[in-house]
């Protein structure tokens, strides 16, 4: 894998992530673990996964309760 490939896997992540937290908070949700996953980052020709995170039982069912 090319790095400007690698490059623009992670800017596509960081995006989406942004993405991913702004439509959470019109939603009134927060998961404070939403990031960048740091082990598939160290990858010699990174193309990250987005991790979620832990969340309170509330929060897991306000998502639930937005994604119907």
């Amino acid at each position: 894998m090319k790095a400007p490939h690698s490059a623009l896997c992670v800017e596509e992540a960081e995006d989406t992530v942004e993405e991913l937290r702004a439509a959470l908070a019109k939603a009134g949700i927060t998961l404070p673990s939403l990031g960048l996953d740091p082990v598939s980052l160290a990858r010699e020709a990174p193309c990250p996964l987005i991790e979620l995170g832990r969340c309170s039982v509330e929060t897991a069912q306000r998502l639930a309760a937005a994604l119907r």
